[in-house]
């Protein structure tokens, strides 16, 4: 398994060899310090999911970038019933976030819900604690190291690089995660709660691949044509398994 400096060095070298195939914005190595993730689980079928729609979509403009937080949005399915089929929905993802709720024996899941590093995260009633909980949390080492670069071709998006955990981590509970998202997507609701609204979103996962064996990987992401290139996004995480913690995250947008 490869270390965190060798995974660094890489990234660097693959940048500046291949100006061709891989421009620097689609290399992203973590940094030397932890950088949380942020998962919401949402719906298009769900009255009280826009407002934290919004609000998640407003954290880059705040300063929370991908060198701060990265951010995904999982649109679940067991809305679908109420008379509006959410379009960004997958089975997989209301699964996901069973087994993330599950892990601290939660009785129910539900909508919106936000989760810090694999714990359920509620926002304080009169003010913004966001910037404070992060702080928190990137004041701790990383406990894993991501490297991940891009190549772009018209029909698919093939994602390399590698991954490990630190020294003292034990590497049976790591898994790492690849997430292709899209930013900048709207959708007028003619049914159900939010029926004559609409509604917009940022990270919305587009497909999920993992968990990723330790060490060298490479995955590719068959790219829907109706979805906007401009405006996809990569992220890489590993997470213990059993608690849900991200040891360490990266997100980069596609090759431009």
């Amino acid at each position: 398994m490869r270390s965190m400096l060798e995974l660094a060095i890489t990234c660097a070298a693959l940048a500046a060899l291949s100006p061709g195939v891989l421009a620097a914005s689609c290399c992203a190595e973590s940094a030397a310090r932890r950088v949380p993730l942020l998962e919401l689980y949402t719906s298009e079928g769900c009255d009280s999911c826009p407002p934290v729609d919004r609000w998640v979509s407003t954290l880059p403009s705040r300063g929370f970038g991908p060198d701060r937080v990265v951010v995904l949005a999982y649109h679940v399915d067991y809305w679908d019933y109420i008379g509006w089929r959410d379009p960004y929905a997958q089975a997989r993802f209301s699964e996901r976030q069973r087994v993330a709720n599950s892990r601290s024996a939660a009785r129910f899941v539900y909508t919106p819900q936000l989760m810090l590093d694999g714990k359920d995260f509620r926002r304080a009633m009169l003010r913004d604690d966001f910037a404070a909980r992060l702080a928190q949390l990137t004041r701790m080492p990383p406990k894993a190291a991501i490297r991940v670069s891009l190549e772009d071709t018209p029909e698919t998006l093939s994602a390399n690089g590698a991954w490990s955990v630190a020294s003292g981590v034990d590497a049976r509970y790591a898994q790492a995660w690849l997430a292709l998202y899209e930013n900048r997507l709207g959708t007028d609701v003619r049914a159900g709660e939010n029926r004559g609204k609409h509604l917009e979103h940022d990270f919305v996962v587009r497909e999920l691949a993992g968990p990723l064996t330790a060490g060298s990987f490479t995955h590719r992401f068959r790219v829907d044509g109706r979805w906007k290139r401009n405006d996809l996004g990569v992220a890489a995480f590993v997470q213990d398994l059993r608690t849900g913690e991200a040891l360490q995250a990266v997100s980069l947008p596609v090759c431009r």
